[in-house]
């Protein structure tokens, strides 16, 4: 301890009170026994050390552990506020209360501005214990805090890890079952041409069930590998114009458009931050949705963006026969289908990547619909896109 520093005894009193470990930066005898009084006056048991300068303030701080700091604002060779300073350095959460004979209101606003956790008048000392409790309850609040936030950013951390691992896994699996799988489909279908006829009925039935399997599968595991790629591949991001977008797509659904007698239309859109493939992969799937589950008329799809707050908000409104608000969510599910096989085709896996591929932006994606009401999928896309990634991993 420095010579500055002086080692004060606290009398006890009756019944239990909250032990307290105070550093007081007072170059005033007296006025630190005031201090001390006031705050052991049926409040706290204080332990205290009084300093007068940054040298014996360190000290105090590595010797003493404190759990409040009590500064005068002015000292002959030093002031309250640099033992803030202090504090900081040394990256202490200790809440720092100013103690001064004179302090204006105007100069103690900008202390607390800077730090200072409150200040008391050396004339109001009566209302010290209440600034003092309330000022360790902050801190500990802002330790449970500190703590939840944490645990949070751990939990995170580990989902993270976790996905990674999955979608990992997903196209392993995917990528590695694809040869073994060719093989089933190519023999299941040799054998359908070469012996179809030449057995009995069950067997003829039993090598189409056999190959229609084989097929499906290849199918859905097309659209797992499809779907790990999205988070597996850090796409490269630039600035992409949507209109250019639109134009790709409708000339990749020609033959959709054209067969069902759909008039596809669109605003002018904006050009946002992200990857060109995957954009076209957003509007593809919705589009060709759209298409897809049409009703009795010809579809009337119409492609809108506009802002909102700091996002583009893009709606892609159809005619057709809509969904029932208790399956909203479900459709962006991967492998989720509202209706058979036999009624409309696909596995249920292009929303599903519509929604992985508007989260790594950092947006959402939602539908508005009633059943042979027609659907508005909305998305959304921040205005300023991040220029590494694009946004979530």
């Amino acid at each position: 301890m420095s010579r500055s520093a002086a080692k004060l005894g606290i009398e006890s009193s009756i019944g239990p009170k909250p032990k307290l470990r105070a550093l007081l930066v007072e170059d005033n005898q007296l006025d630190a026994e005031l201090v001390l009084r006031a705050l052991r006056k049926d409040s706290f048991d204080v332990s205290a050390v009084v300093v007068q300068d940054e040298a014996g303030f360190s000290e105090a701080l590595r010797t003493h552990s404190p759990e409040i700091v009590l500064a005068d604002y002015n000292l002959p060779n030093w002031t309250g506020m640099e033992a803030l300073t202090v504090l900081r350095r040394q990256s202490l959460d200790i809440p720092i209360i100013l103690v001064s004979g004179a302090l204006g209101d105007v100069t103690a606003v900008e202390c607390i501005k800077q730090g200072a956790t409150d200040y008391v008048l050396k004339d109001g000392l009566a209302r010290l214990p209440e600034v003092v409790r309330r000022a360790l309850q902050e801190k500990y609040e802002r330790g449970l805090r500190h703590q939840a936030e944490e645990k949070l950013a751990k939990k995170v951390d580990e989902l993270a890890r976790s996905n990674a691992d999955l979608e990992q896994f997903a196209y392993v699996a995917s990528h590695d079952l694809q040869e073994p799988l060719r093989m089933v489909a190519a023999y299941t279908q040799l054998l359908s041409e070469r012996y179809k006829g030449k057995l009995d009925e069950s067997a003829d039935k039993f090598i189409g069930y056999a190959s229609e399997g084989a097929l499906r599968m290849q199918v859905l595991i097309q659209d797992l590998l499809a779907f790990s790629r999205v988070g597996r591949i850090d796409a490269d991001y630039a600035s992409v114009d949507c209109n250019a977008v639109m134009e790709e797509v409708r000339k990749s659904l020609a033959s959709a458009i054209q067969e069902s007698d759909a008039v596809l239309a669109h605003a002018n859109l904006p050009a946002i931050w992200g990857n060109r493939t995957q954009m076209a992969q957003v509007f593809q799937n919705l589009i060709g949705n759209a298409i897809k589950f049409r009703g009795t008329k010809p579809p009337e799809i119409f492609v809108h963006a506009e802002k909102a707050g700091q996002q583009w908000l893009f709606s892609v409104t159809d005619n057709g026969i809509g969904i029932a608000p208790e399956f909203a969510e479900n459709i962006f599910v991967v492998f989720q289908r509202l209706h058979l096989r036999t009624e409309y085709s696909g596995n249920g896996i292009g929303l599903a990547i519509c929604k992985k591929i508007v989260e790594r932006l950092g947006g959402k994606i939602w539908v508005e619909s009633q059943p042979a009401s027609g659907s508005t999928f909305k998305f959304t896309v921040p205005l300023n896109g991040s220029k590494q990634k694009g946004g979530q991993a």
